[in-house]
């Protein structure tokens, strides 16, 4: 089997994990419906998979911040999340045998995301890849997802939700079983004890930070779980909803593709202030309007309001000491996209129950508060450089 280089390794594993993620987000709210669950119980359920995903990553991934030990666990994690796939077809509508599922598959895939996120930002601090064009590749998969899942369930039924993300993780799974060459190392000055998150979660700085993208990525919560029902509801067909989901990725893609000459010189501070901004306007656009072309626009500020803003938070972790970078990354998809999201999505399934569209007012609102908070002088300044790089060996 071919060995291959850091940037093929990470970015063909992005495919797989991601092109079943692109069925499970847009996607599992319509499978939780199609077995007769109500909104305030696809809110819950959604929730409580986004809740364990927090303490996945709480608990589970800053223990593994010696960069040797990330592809193992990348493995056993999909090989675990295939299983816990094939799980739900044996819930048999049962709330709690799906929650159950839910808690099985979300404890094994929350992890992936800032494991393999490491192992890049890791070869990224060699200057072997460039983080933004190695990531959209998961993109591309992602939107892939969507659109196949969109079109099978179309045509067979909601049943093909779980066959396509099986194949997705297989194909992570039979991927990741591959060496990279170089294999990461921990080098000898960085064998250091690993922070405890108490300590990092008592420095000023790192609280602004995850209370800032709490706000922009957690305004996303209901638009992750009622946007696919919400646009069912106004008539638009499953596979137009999965066109749909692609065409935000597509932005997100472009952003990251382009990211290096789109926000060469931008400061942190300038790009979390684009991607407030771009939360007031998508989630105000949501609430008001279900017209296809303003579905469009709507989708394309995806690639503000997720793209943009991860790609700073991403900054913002390689910036910091290295000793700190798992823990950082474990942070912030244990509290922003995962803690956050859990308690953001279980109120929308409250209030898209009792308000409608008009709940996505209230993520709006996060994008204003998004607006007063500022990070330390020092990280706010950080610019999204180019020239200060060497050409990234992909």
């Amino acid at each position: 089997m071919l060995t291959p280089s850091p940037y093929g390794w990470i970015s063909q594993y992005f495919i797989g994990f991601f092109f079943a993620y692109g069925v499970y987000l847009p996607f599992w709210a319509l499978w939780f419906e199609e077995q007769g669950v109500s909104p305030t119980d696809i809110g819950l359920l959604v929730g409580i998979g986004f809740a364990t995903r927090c303490v996945a990553n709480m608990v589970l991934t800053p223990r593994l911040h010696k960069v040797e030990h990330l592809m193992p666990a990348l493995r056993w994690l999909s090989f675990a999340s295939l299983l816990f796939v094939g799980f739900h077809f044996f819930t048999g509508g049962n709330f709690w045998l799906m929650a159950l599922a839910t808690v099985l598959f979300n404890l094994c895939c929350g992890p992936i995301v800032p494991l393999s996120d490491a192992m890049a930002n890791y070869y990224a601090r060699l200057k072997m890849l460039d983080y933004g064009r190695t990531r959209l590749w998961g993109s591309i998969a992602f939107i892939a997802g969507s659109t196949v899942v969109g079109f099978m369930v179309a045509r067979f039924g909601t049943d093909m939700i779980l066959y396509t993300a099986l194949f997705g993780v297989l194909v992570s799974l039979l991927l990741s079983m591959r060496r990279v060459n170089p294999m990461p190392v921990t080098k000898e000055e960085e064998q250091t004890e690993r922070p405890k998150l108490t300590e990092l979660l008592r420095e000023g700085p790192v609280v602004k930070f995850l209370v800032l993208m709490a706000l922009i990525q957690g305004s996303h919560a209901a638009y992750y779980s009622f946007s696919s029902i919400y646009w069912k509801g106004a008539g638009y067909s499953e596979d137009i909803i999965g066109y749909l989901w692609s065409l935000g990725v597509v932005a997100e893609v472009a952003i990251f593709a382009l990211s290096k000459r789109l926000f060469a010189g931008w400061t942190l501070r300038a790009m979390f202030v684009v991607a407030a901004l771009g939360v007031i306007a998508r989630w105000g656009l949501t609430a008001s309007t279900t017209a296809l072309m303003a579905l469009v626009l709507i989708q394309l500020l995806h690639g503000v309001t997720f793209a943009m803003a991860h790609i700073a938070a991403i900054q913002y972790i390689q910036h910091s000491e290295a000793r700190k970078m798992v823990a950082l990354q474990a942070l912030y998809n244990a509290i922003p996209l995962g803690a956050f999201i859990a308690l953001m999505t279980t109120l929308s399934g409250w209030g898209y129950e009792h308000w409608g569209a008009n709940v996505f007012w209230a993520m709006a609102a996060m994008g204003v508060l998004a607006l007063f908070i500022k990070l330390d002088p020092q990280q706010s300044d950080v610019t999204h450089s180019v020239k200060a790089e060497p050409k990234a060996q992909n």
